[in-house]
């Protein structure tokens, strides 16, 4: 590990001095490339550096001992110095786990309801609006790029994009099945129901991550809908695009403007198109560890929302918050981090294996 840290701070003590060169400073693109790696290895050549300067201190006090008259204080310095150093070695071995390098970039995030009829539509709706408060919690950004609204106010499929700082690295746990337990408004007799909605998040990507040949879209626009003739538009303003070799079919609607909605539509497709590459990346890593708590299996239920005992349960880490109301209100921090928690010790015990 230690030797490992030595190049790491080498490469930083060289990004410094290239990030201050005049010439390198003209090269704007370059100097933003080194600018982000100086700031990617910053934290842990930091932590290094307290690293070496607690086993100093420790042995600056152990060879104080040998004064009487020092002894008293030294024994202080190197005890507390002696305790210290497990902890930042155990910090810095997280800290050089490899990032996820999508964990800074936006979303793109996709609720549909599954099974469960109307129900499944609503409880979809309810999974929408506790995004949407969380967001505003974190001062991020969302913006709704289609959505397929339900009578009732629930939603068949709703797709949005949220902006702000490290958005994904907050909420890529929560791709997979959510499952909710509860008695609907429908529901004259008082059963309780199981419904399901499933939730994709996918990493925003630039132009620049991944290349689409124009000629493999096929480009529809019709005029945009809503529930109940809302929000129809009298020009055909609604884009949907077909990607040919995948099949892949993406919808906006939400904008006045074609050009908007074709916009917004191609960050639709090309986040989709990214997501089957890293998929077929992932999937490599995926086969050599034991359980997944990341892998965004859209297929499996990773979390119960029990309205009766007023319990919400990941069934990835057994954690469970009796605490509903709050959460659906977009108090998830509690979870989103046991689940980065449960991630990162998962890696790190890969990493030493």
């Amino acid at each position: 590990m230690f030797d490992k840290l030595e190049v790491v701070e080498k490469r930083y003590e060289e990004l410094t001095k290239m990030i201050s060169d005049p010439e390198v400073i003209s090269n704007q693109s370059e100097w933003q490339k080194f600018m982000k790696e100086h700031s990617s290895i910053e934290e842990v050549v930091l932590k290094y550096r307290e690293y070496k300067k607690v086993k100093q201190s420790m042995e600056e006090a152990k060879e104080m001992l040998q004064d009487p008259e020092l002894k008293e204080l030294a024994e202080a310095e190197f005890y507390e110095a002696k305790e210290k150093l497990p902890e930042i070695e155990e910090e810095l071995k997280i800290l050089l786990i490899p990032k996820d390098p999508d964990d800074d970039k936006n979303i793109i995030c996709e609720i549909r309801a599954g099974a469960g009829g109307e129900e499944a539509a609503l409880f979809a709706g309810t999974l929408f609006r506790m995004y949407t408060m969380y967001a505003e919690k974190k001062h991020w950004k969302l913006e709704i790029l289609n959505e397929n609204e339900t009578g009732l106010g629930g939603y068949k499929e709703i797709t949005f994009m949220v902006t702000g700082k490290g958005v994904y690295s907050r909420l890529k746990f929560e791709s997979g099945v959510h499952r909710v337990q509860r008695v609907p408004d429908t529901e004259s007799s008082g059963r309780i129901h199981t419904s399901t909605a499933t939730v994709a998040v996918l990493p925003v990507v630039e132009d620049v991550e991944i290349e689409i040949n124009p000629a493999d879209i096929k480009m529809e626009v019709f005029r945009s809908s809503g529930a109940g003739g809302q929000h129809i538009n009298k020009t055909s303003s609604a884009v949907r695009l077909i990607h040919e070799p995948t099949g892949i079919v993406v919808e906006c609607q939400t904008e006045r403007s074609q050009f908007q909605n074709r916009d917004n539509a191609m960050k639709m497709l090309r986040t989709k198109l990214y997501e089957i590459e890293k998929e077929k990346q992932d999937s490599e890593v995926a086969n050599a560890r034991k359980s997944q708590v990341g892998s965004g299996d859209r297929s499996e239920k990773i979390r119960t929302y029990n309205y009766p005992q007023g319990r919400i349960t990941d069934h990835r880490i057994g954690m469970s918050i009796y605490q509903i109301e709050n959460f659906l209100n977009g108090d998830i921090d509690e979870m989103i981090d046991n689940l980065i928690a449960a991630d990162r010790a998962e890696r790190l015990q890969g990493e030493e294996e």
